[in-house]
């Protein structure tokens, strides 16, 4: 069973990328209907995993309403 809550405490949602911007940065659409400003996790980076437009993704969202942070692709 997959826990909502990630390591360091944010919450973590699914979405679905809708747009892909320069230096990994994404527009993901979550589930709730509402469209948030995403860039790719370290480790994503460092294992080369691309992400395109359609892909479902798991994005931990900032607590202080900042960005999102993609940490994996479903």
């Amino acid at each position: 069973m997959m826990s909502t809550m990630s390591q360091k405490g944010g919450n973590a949602v699914t979405g679905v990328v809708t747009e892909a911007l320069p230096d990994t940065l994404f527009k993901v659409r979550l589930e709730n209907g509402s469209e948030i400003l995403t860039y790719l996790a370290g480790k994503m980076r460092m294992h080369r995993i691309r992400v395109l437009i359609g892909d479902k993704v798991t994005v931990e969202i900032d607590p202080y309403g900042g960005k999102g942070r993609i940490t994996k692709r479903l």
